[in-house]
């Protein structure tokens, strides 16, 4: 996993559909997400796998309750656009807490 910066962004955009299908299938809330951003550790790496259109990334991160999460995200406009929230895998943790 290539590293990378977390794009600069101003705020969240939220998709009413994504919110849902994350609390349904996860049970990630919107806020659960949104603090993985603010929490360190944090990796960042592009996600260049899953779209032609525009960048997405994913992070690997940790809640204030930490809750250990996998986002996968894009950026418009300076506003990151949650595209799926989920716990991390065995191998994420992994990962992360190396």
């Amino acid at each position: 996993m290539d590293v990378v910066s977390l794009p600069e962004f101003t705020g969240f955009e939220w998709d009413e559909g994504n919110v849902e299908k994350n609390w349904l299938s996860h049970r990630v809330t919107a806020q659960e997400a949104e603090q993985v951003f603010f929490n360190r550790p944090l990796l960042v790496a592009d996600d260049s796998g899953h779209s032609r259109r525009e960048r997405r990334c994913f992070v690997l991160g940790q809640t204030d309750a930490d809750r250990k999460l996998f986002i996968a995200f894009t950026v418009r406009n300076k506003r990151i656009r949650v595209i799926s929230a989920r716990d991390m895998s065995r191998k994420e943790r992994e990962v992360y807490q190396s």
